[in-house]
């Protein structure tokens, strides 16, 4: 039977003479079937051994789009760029394209500038208006994958989203905050970068309809739009308490956790709980110095896996039976960085 591998190579793979191997490649009489066996499963292995060598030759090159805080882009780049050389069997290189604040006619306008250019595959993390979503569904006709990051878009234009289930994690950041609320009356304040990232407007939803159902004790106030940025935020929050002096505790979604701080010491208000999300290095230290009381986070090293992993199903690189695991919600406090 005709081989890609010489028989040299199948003999030292099996463990078996040359001469052995010749007398089963040929179908020669007096060869046990425990024998042809070992042969066909050497040549079997080197198969799998030369697919991956030819695959370690691939190389996919993605382009990373965010729109977040430099504190927490920053955080999420040193994780892809620490994962990536890692994955196997193929080689992926990352382009990253990062900003605070974009504009929806610099996202679009960007995303066309990509697909013009050539990729392989985009990651995105911005807000879904239907300008950029029709802008998505341009490059689902050019066949170019796209995986949502932390927020997400319509199931029909993306690949895969990573990151967590946003609305179970708002629920967790509910139950934990409503625990270690005082039992009286008061209000949340819950502070969003924009409504229009999908995934903080999901974990904003659990969170609510959490405290609607089981602590209706407590009022919740919405701000909005400051895009995680400390001044605009800064001034949301100082108006929020000038409308609201009943608020005590704090869920942020969408960062800027200084500002909100200085906004409560600005006007000499006590925050009984404060709850946060990722834990970047400001979240960390605010955890260290028990400023912030807990933090719902995950691991951006995994999420960079998991994304390299969608698109290596998406081009075949891999088993397409391979089962990719939901990201994991973890909970810091304070005595766990002590």
């Amino acid at each position: 039977m005709a081989s890609r591998f010489t028989i040299k190579e199948i003999a030292h793979q099996a463990g078996l003479s040359l001469a052995t191997v010749d007398r089963v490649l040929h179908g020669r009489d007096h060869v046990r079937a425990l024998t042809r066996e070992r042969v066909r499963a050497a040549e079997q292995e080197l198969e799998r051994q030369y697919t991956t060598s030819q695959l370690r030759q691939t190389r996919v090159t993605i382009d990373i789009v965010m729109q977040a805080p430099d504190r927490f882009s920053s955080v999420v780049r040193a994780a892809f760029e620490a994962e990536l050389p890692l994955t196997r069997p193929a080689t992926f290189r990352a382009r990253f394209h990062l900003a605070e604040v974009m504009d929806e006619p610099e996202i679009i306008a960007l995303l066309r500038a990509i697909a013009r250019r050539g990729t392989q595959g985009i990651v995105l993390k911005v807000p879904a208006t239907p300008r950029i979503e029709a802008c998505l569904a341009d490059l689902v006709a050019r066949k170019i994958p796209v995986v949502t990051y932390v927020t997400d878009v319509a199931a029909s234009l993306r690949l895969a989203y990573v990151g967590m289930q946003n609305a179970r994690a708002g629920a967790t950041a509910a139950y934990l905050l409503s625990r270690m609320a005082p039992p009286d009356a008061s209000r949340v304040l819950i502070t969003m970068s924009s409504q229009k990232f999908e995934g903080e407007d999901a974990r904003r939803t659990g969170f609510a309809t959490y405290l609607a159902q089981k602590r209706p004790h407590l009022a919740m106030t919405t701000v909005s739009e400051g895009f995680g940025v400390n001044r605009p935020t800064r001034a949301l929050i100082g108006q929020a308490l000038e409308d609201h002096s009943d608020i005590s505790c704090v869920y942020s979604i969408g960062g800027g956790n200084l500002a909100i701080l200085d906004a409560f010491a600005a006007v000499g208000r006590p925050i009984n709980v404060f709850a946060a999300h990722d834990l970047d290095r400001t979240n960390t230290d605010l955890l260290k110095s028990g400023q912030v009381s807990f933090v719902i986070h995950h691991s951006f090293r995994q999420d960079a896996r998991r994304v390299s992993l969608h698109f290596s199903k998406h081009y075949r690189l891999i088993d397409l039976d391979t089962q990719i695991e939901d990201t994991e919600i973890s909970i810091a406090c304070p005595i766990v960085l002590a």
